[in-house]
């Protein structure tokens, strides 16, 4: 009797990367959501509520315009890109950690034919997708404030998901590296903190530092505060707007790469 060899299954790790296992990620977190839709729902009704309240008026009262426009209008923009930061970077972030360490959901899904960089591209685009939602929501708020609305605004969502992929896929690197929910501080303080404020949300960065504005510079989320107010009040020009969607561009990339590659150590390496 001749022994046979058994055949190799190559690794799932170095097959093709496969958009429809993207795809199929996408649906089972947008089943997952359809269970607690009501608490995002809400949250993303009452904050933008709050800052429209605190800022576009408390502020606006003593701020009556900034870079051009009235300060409601200015902090309106700046609303929605915290709201996509927040409601990317932390879901990465939190659930990431938690997935992989308490719930090890992450085990089970690469076992069956998903890899690393598939499972980080499906989660980053579903809080991406999210995210667009919610800065729909910050629009309509900010329309019943009596913010105009010019027809650019129809680019919101799409800057949004822009945006919000390369910050959740931030969380999840950040999350890959943690080793207790303690160090869910140190990500706050030292990144989430100075990303929304050197990011000319509530004010023009011109007046800070230079050091403050280099920071303002490479800050993801400043090119998107800048972008969703081209969006909306109308575009600078072509040049600007190019630099902003290439660093935007630039950011997303690194940050899915960084993802994969720390996700891949903590789960796989």
């Amino acid at each position: 009797m001749t022994a046979t060899t058994p055949t190799m299954t190559p690794p799932i790790a170095q097959r093709r990367f496969e958009p429809g296992v993207v795809a199929a990620i996408v649906y089972r977190e947008w089943r997952v959501f359809r269970r607690v839709w009501f608490s995002t729902a809400f949250g993303s009704i009452v904050e933008p509520l709050w800052f429209f309240i605190g800022f576009g008026f408390g502020l606006g009262a003593l701020v009556s315009e900034v870079a051009g426009l009235s300060y409601l209008e200015f902090m309106a923009t700046g609303t929605i890109a915290i709201g996509i930061l927040f409601s990317a970077l932390f879901p990465g972030l939190i659930n990431g950690y938690a997935r992989r360490t308490e719930r090890h959901l992450y085990d089970g899904i690469l076992g069956a034919p998903v890899t690393v960089a598939e499972l980080v591209a499906g989660e980053a685009l579903w809080n991406g997708i999210r995210v667009a939602v919610l800065s729909v929501v910050t629009l309509g708020v900010a329309f019943g404030f009596g913010v105009s609305l010019g027809p650019g605004t129809v680019l919101v969502p799409l800057i949004a998901v822009f945006t919000g992929f390369g910050l959740a896929a931030t969380g999840a690197a950040f999350a890959a590296k943690l080793r207790s929910w303690h160090g869910i501080d140190i990500v706050i303080g030292g990144i989430v903190a100075p990303m929304f404020v050197v990011a000319g949300t509530f004010f023009p960065l011109d007046g800070l530092p230079v050091w403050a504005r280099f920071i303002g510079d490479i800050n993801p989320l400043y090119h998107c505060v800048e972008l969703l107010r081209g969006a909306v009040f109308g575009f600078p020009g072509f040049g600007q707007t190019m630099v902003h969607l290439g660093a935007l561009a630039a950011f997303n990339l690194i940050a899915w790469l960084a993802a994969v590659r720390l996700v891949r150590r903590a789960l796989i390496d």
